[in-house]
């Protein structure tokens, strides 16, 4: 192996799941400032946000459709192979179907439930069992680190809203996946955290407001920022095992809860 390439496969290495403009491109911009080599997967990596990553932070994408367990088979052995096993992994969709969003249960497609609890849960078992996989193996660092699995998570992985039965579905089986891991893998050396955002996430427009593609524009702070939810990510990888988190709900200081 050259010289240059065994310097890259030693950097950490940080794989973002799900590829949009607010929590994942702010986490490939963090984590590319940090020093990570950074991949983002998604069902389309030809996003505008994805190419503008591609042009300016040198992120590599990959298209993934993460509930399918031979297209994120295909994703970690193209990752593993272009920039090495990855240290830090996102798993950052959200899965709900809106056809099925805020419909009272009388009225909610079978079909999309499952289409749901498939893009939000099914794919975070699919990702972390890879994740694991390539983990494991590695030595761990100084503070006994192998690697850190982090989940995405929203409010209704906490308490299930009205008219929401499906997605609450989704994110309670995610939660409950990752407190299974958490127990499974950390003492391991694998940190494994969950994010419940209590919030609309808002990422930042050029003239400094926050957009929503539901809540609109605000330049107040009553849209959570994804940058610094992206900072709280990146806190959770270096914390010291002494103390690692396990889940750290966010909201901004609007929120009711």
């Amino acid at each position: 192996m050259a010289a240059n390439e065994d310097k890259v496969h030693r950097q950490e290495v940080a794989l973002i799941v799900g590829g949009g403009p607010g929590i994942s491109a702010s986490c490939a911009r963090l984590f590319v400032r940090e020093g990570m080599t950074v991949g983002v997967a998604a069902r389309n990596p030809d996003k505008p946000v994805l190419k503008q990553l591609e042009d300016t932070m040198a992120v590599t994408s990959y298209r993934c459709d993460a509930a399918d367990p031979g297209s994120v088979n295909d994703l970690f052995e193209a990752v593993v192979g272009d920039l090495g096993a990855p240290n830090l992994v996102v798993h950052n969709i959200d899965g709900r179907v809106p056809d099925i969003f805020r419909k009272e249960i009388t009225e909610a497609d079978p079909d999309l439930a499952l289409q749901t609890i498939k893009n939000g849960a099914f794919s975070a078992f699919l990702v972390a069992r890879q994740a694991a996989m390539q983990m494991l193996p590695r030595d761990p660092d100084e503070n006994g680190l192998r690697g850190t699995i982090i989940f995405t998570n929203a409010s209704a992985g906490i308490k299930g809203y009205p008219k929401s039965g499906a997605f609450a579905m989704a994110c309670h089986a995610k939660t409950g996946l990752a407190q299974s891991l958490a127990r499974e893998l950390m003492p391991q050396g694998i940190h494994v955290a969950q994010v419940p955002i209590d919030a609309a996430v808002g990422w930042r427009q050029q003239d400094g407001s926050r957009a929503h593609r539901r809540a609109g524009t605000d330049v107040n702070d009553n849209l959570a920022d994804s940058d610094q939810i992206a900072e709280t990510y990146l806190y959770l990888h270096r914390q010291p095992r002494s103390t690692w988190a396990f889940e750290v709900s966010l909201r901004p200081w609007v929120e009711n809860w």
